[in-house]
């Protein structure tokens, strides 16, 4: 896994992945009888085929989720295994059932710790959630009982692990992805040897559950977080140092369930202050050293916590050519990257910095986006391209040293997310770097904006942070409004404009 980029992929389960759900079951469960039978498995695909999901990484399976449809007033009561799955290992799938209840879920060992676990059962939260079942339920195994059972009670043992106390792999995972202890549950498993026979009942409710829908057809994507770090400029002992610092607002971004993480133009030039007597050349170039590693090891958090980061900008040297590049970390792997198109005098005098040439919309599993980096936010042209590619959210890294560049950005800001009728997210570093010449001195104040209409806030401004002070904001945006304005706004700029004014001002090498 280490040598091979990781490319992940959230689907359904097919007939012709058996194989290798079979022994990802036997390497995971040895302790309960590994891997269960084909004609099981197939069962389940046919019976509930959207409730068997499965994470790949360039195509191998290293994560599945087997799940099947309950009555939701039968199962919440007392049950054990064999009323889910029967001595012949056939599946008591209920094709009228009102909840779902979770069956296994199992990762590839070499996968833990990339939170894939986590993954899979948001998407059975997903599924909940469209398909309209009232909640999910499971009977959770304690296998870290055994070590415990001579000095408490099961119902002790439980008290201590959801107030952490004690730790145990499965319901401590559990309690952490919002289920509730229902009850306990004796001779679930009587085989079970590790959890002593005892499961707990676990219930996830649907907040969003209606009784009298009928059909609910998946959807996607509307509601989405962005999280944007306003950055403290430090000094820092090394890249090590850096990148702890960056994690800790990934964890704390993910940790409010953001789909995406902004993270400011240059934040890692604190680098450049470990290396002494350089002139501004030979640092900047000094810290493009850094950039190959500081993409990849934002690219193992975003699969790691579960979120999208635009990983600010950095310096990156190509074919002699050094560019300001910002990249996108999907959370399934994917590396994305938009090049600054225009280069600022001070970017260009400086630091020999050349522009991009491209303007690129990507799309995610949270919207379509795209990055404009600081100055390019100031030129409408950029934003209008975007526009033109049916972008949502565009996001602006930046690093300005005065009111006066801040006010730009953002004022420039705010006028592409009115014309463009998008979302824009602006993300900047505050602080002082006495010893780093041309960025020692910062000025920010991040924010979120919308378009201005009376489906948005009235002035606009989703959600701002305090100037000057180093913290994170959170904005929830919502892209079905986005398609409200396109066709019943106050004003529609995307529908009026006249391109039959517009092509005359076109030359003819354009």
């Amino acid at each position: 896994m280490d040598n091979i980029t990781t490319r992940l992929s959230l689907r359904t389960i097919e007939k012709a992945d058996y194989p290798e759900i079979a022994q990802l079951m036997n390497l995971v469960f040895p302790d309960v009888g590994g891997a269960w039978p084909r004609s099981t498995i197939m069962d389940l695909i046919r019976q509930f085929p959207d409730g068997q999901i499965c994470i790949e990484d360039n195509g191998k399976i290293v994560g599945a989720a087997l799940t099947i449809k309950v009555d939701y007033n039968r199962f919440s009561l007392p049950h054990v295994y064999t009323d889910i799955i029967n001595a012949n290992d056939v599946i008591q799938n209920n094709p009228k059932g009102d909840a779902m209840y979770g069956l296994d879920v199992f990762v590839h060992p070499d996968y833990r710790g990339l939170r894939l676990g986590r993954r899979l059962y948001d998407a059975r939260k997903e599924l909940c959630r469209s398909k309209n079942f009232k909640a999910i339920l499971t009977g959770g195994r304690i296998p870290n009982y055994q070590e415990h059972a001579d000095e408490l009670s099961v119902t002790e043992y439980i008290d201590k692990i959801k107030r952490r106390e004690l730790h145990d792999p499965i319901l401590s995972f559990q309690l952490a992805n919002d289920f509730d202890v229902k009850r306990l549950m004796r001779n679930y498993l009587p085989e079970d040897d590790a959890s002593q026979g005892y499961a707990t009942l676990l219930e996830w409710d649907n907040f969003f559950y209606e009784e009298d829908i009928h059909s609910v057809h998946d959807i996607e994507k509307t509601l989405v977080r962005i999280g944007v770090v306003q950055w403290q400029m430090r000094a820092m002992r090394d890249l090590d140092d850096l990148m702890d610092q960056a994690e800790f607002f990934v964890s704390s971004l993910s940790n409010y369930k953001a789909d995406f993480a902004l993270f400011p133009e240059f934040f890692n030039a604190p680098l450049m202050g470990l290396q002494e007597g350089q002139n501004s050349v030979e640092a900047i170039r000094f810290l493009a050293s850094f950039s190959e590693d500081i993409k990849h090891r934002f690219s193992q958090m975003a699969v790691t916590y579960n979120i999208n980061i635009i990983a600010g900008s950095v310096p990156v040297l190509e074919d002699e050519k050094l560019y300001n590049v910002s990249y996108l970390l999907q959370r399934d792997g994917h590396i994305e990257a938009q090049y600054k198109v225009h280069i600022t005098p001070h970017e260009e005098k400086d630091w020999v910095i050349d522009g991009g040439d491209e303007v690129k919309v990507f799309e995610t599993d949270a919207g379509r986006i795209g990055i404009l980096i600081c100055y390019d936010s100031e030129f409408p042209e950029l934003g209008r391209m975007m526009a033109e590619q049916g972008v949502q959210i565009i996001f602006v890294p930046f690093w300005t040293d005065t009111k006066n560049g801040y006010q730009r950005v953002r004022i420039c800001s705010q006028a592409r997310a009115i014309e463009n009728e998008c979302y824009v997210a602006i993300g900047g570093s505050v602080g002082n770097l006495p010893r780093v010449d041309n960025v020692d001195i910062q000025y920010a104040q991040s924010a979120v904006f919308s378009p201005s209409d009376i489906y948005f806030p009235h002035d606009a401004t989703l959600t701002e942070a305090s100037a000057n002070t180093e913290m994170i904001i959170f904005a929830d945006v919502d892209l079905t409004k986005l398609k409200q304005l396109n066709t019943e706004g106050s004003v529609t700029n995307l529908k009026h404009r006249r391109h039959d004014i517009y092509g005359s001002f076109i030359t003819p090498d354009e």
